[in-house]
């Protein structure tokens, strides 16, 4: 049995259907989400997870809420043996920005648990928070329109959890997970207007503008993290990592063969 938390997101909902489809035993996890086949329980209370690793012996986990310890104490008294943390590829070109995955790192480092770390770059996904003012206007916003990045389909990063949760020989390892060549915001744009076969407009913003547009949502020091990453990335963040290929056997996906499945949420 997998237990798979997040599993309503965009990486965990691929991987639960793909396990099942090979007929692994899965537990869907997502917060404060019970229906058929999904368990509500919260990473931020792990007391919540009492009960949902029964029977389980590997765990997908999202570097989610403030408690990783404690989480992973539950989930070895339970018998879990193994756990597959999805962190992110700030804990380690940024680290001093990305503390959360960092010290979800750590405590998966130090459970005793055979672990493997997946850290992802920026998600083709992200492209979703367009999806209200393209399907309305037929615009698109976002800084930096043209610094490439080589965003990674979360399909792919959900392929590749699958394999490593249930192969020994990824055990100890951390792999970097990119798409197969850098896009632009502008590139992912006109990808979108390709797929829909209509045109859009691309409109660049300026760093004050998106900062006050994250700050809704995302830690301060996070927005400052991301927007030095989307507007000055190091050399290693757009770097092309061969670890999904080497996992998968295959190259990973490209953002145009993204936008083309996803195309109906922008209609």
């Amino acid at each position: 049995m997998i237990v798979v938390t997040g599993a309503t997101g965009n990486v965990g909902r691929t991987l639960v259907r793909i396990l099942t489809e090979d007929g692994v035993p899965v537990t869907a996890v997502a917060r404060n989400i019970a229906g058929p086949g999904t368990v509500a329980a919260d990473l931020a209370e792990p007391e919540s997870l009492r009960g949902v690793f029964e029977d389980a012996d590997a765990l997908f986990l999202l570097a989610a809420g403030e408690r990783p310890y404690d989480v992973l104490d539950v989930a070895k008294a339970a018998g879990v043996r193994k756990v597959v943390l999805v962190s992110s590829q700030g804990a380690g070109t940024r680290p001093e920005v990305y503390a959360q995955p960092r010290q979800f790192e750590a405590a998966v480092r130090e459970s005793g648990l055979d672990w493997t770390i997946l850290r992802p770059g920026g998600l083709d996904s992200n492209a979703f928070a367009w999806a209200e003012s393209i399907r309305a206007r037929r615009t698109a916003a976002a800084p930096f329109g043209d610094v490439g990045l080589p965003f990674v389909d979360p399909d792919d990063v959900a392929a590749v959890a699958a394999a490593v949760l249930r192969d020994e020989r990824h055990a100890g390892a951390t792999y970097t997970l990119t798409g197969p060549a850098p896009t632009t915001p502008r590139a992912r744009a006109a990808a979108i207007a390709r797929a829909l076969g209509e045109p859009l407009t691309f409109t660049e913003q300026s760093r004050a503008e998106a900062y006050d547009l994250m700050a809704r949502f995302m830690p301060l020091p996070v927005v400052e993290g991301t927007l030095a990453i989307l507007g000055e990335p190091t050399e290693e963040e757009q770097r092309v990592s061969p670890d999904a290929e080497r996992v998968l056997g295959r190259a990973p996906g490209t953002f145009a063969a993204w936008a083309e499945r996803n195309a109906a949420a922008f209609r």
